[in-house]
């Protein structure tokens, strides 16, 4: 059996911990959970994290926001939903979505479009179409932007 740790030992873990990357409160909160950090000296050990700056939730989400969108493709839709679950504020969200480049985003969705496209090597008819909406869906992009993006005439689509 591990002995606990003590505030002194679960704060310098817990910085350790969010040196490595952006973290969030529920982010540093589950991991003391898990290290077994008693509920009321987690509360102590969060406070003195964001008085030091190791965690600022505000630029937790911009950096999730880019990263999402640059490296995982994902829409704002999943983005927005992944954020809240993590227990994060609405402006805070709010903010770092407004921050996202358009263009970035905008040739995010194309290549999504795009690779899912070639991976159906169908036909390019109205089968194969709804199949890349629902699966650009599924990566969070707004279905407006979806259809707007994918121009279907006659029998193929166009980009």
């Amino acid at each position: 059996m591990k002995k606990p740790l003590t505030p002194g030992e679960a704060l310098n873990k817990a910085a350790a911990y969010c040196t490595l990357c952006e973290r969030c409160i529920s982010e540093v909160s589950t991991k003391l959970t898990a290290w077994g950090v008693p509920h009321g000296e987690q509360e102590k050990i969060i406070t003195r994290l964001i008085e030091e700056k190791f965690i600022d939730e505000s630029r937790y989400c911009r950096a999730f926001v880019n990263d999402k969108v640059k490296f995982n493709r994902w829409g704002r839709i999943k983005i927005t939903a992944a954020l809240r679950e993590k227990h994060l504020p609405q402006e805070h969200i709010k903010e770092a979505l407004e921050n996202i480049d358009e263009e970035a985003y905008m040739q995010s969705l194309k290549e999504v479009i795009e690779i899912k496209r070639r991976e159906l090597k169908g036909k390019d008819d109205f089968a194969t179409q709804q199949k890349i909406i629902r699966h650009a869906a599924s990566r969070g992009y707004e279905p407006s932007l979806i259809i707007s993006t994918i121009k279907y005439k006659g029998d193929e689509m166009d980009f």
